[in-house]
């Protein structure tokens, strides 16, 4: 499980700058959207790399449900998303955010800690 973690770490990454990064990038003010567009899907190719890997092996190796895969995703999406968001952006975690955050958490442990019935 921690090499699936990892490379959903890794794609996740790559996902929220493919998404967010064109917010700040100065090399992309003022040039069309759809550069903006095709830069996105460039980077998010790489996400695509990592992202396939790890819910396959995540669901034929670690024995991972689609659902489990899918909540572990989400999570780790926030997570990197928080610290994109305080570095990049410049904006600061307000405690409804970390309030949702703390939710979604709590996801992960219901999505974890019980067997679905066969």
């Amino acid at each position: 499980m921690p090499k699936v973690i990892l490379l959903l770490l890794g794609s996740n990454i790559f996902m929220t700058v493919a998404w967010y990064g064109h917010l700040k990038f100065k090399w992309l003010e003022g040039r069309p959207l759809f550069v903006a567009i095709l830069v996105a899907w460039g980077v998010a190719f790489f996400e695509y790399c990592l992202q396939v890997p790890a819910n396959r092996l995540g669901y034929m190796t670690a024995h991972m449900s689609g659902y489990q895969l899918k909540v572990i995703q989400e999570v780790i999406t926030l997570l990197v998303f928080i610290v994109f968001a305080w570095v990049v952006l410049k904006e600061r975690l307000t405690w409804n955010y970390a309030a949702s955050f703390l939710f979604m958490m709590l996801a992960v442990y219901f999505a974890m800690a019980f067997k679905p019935a066969a």
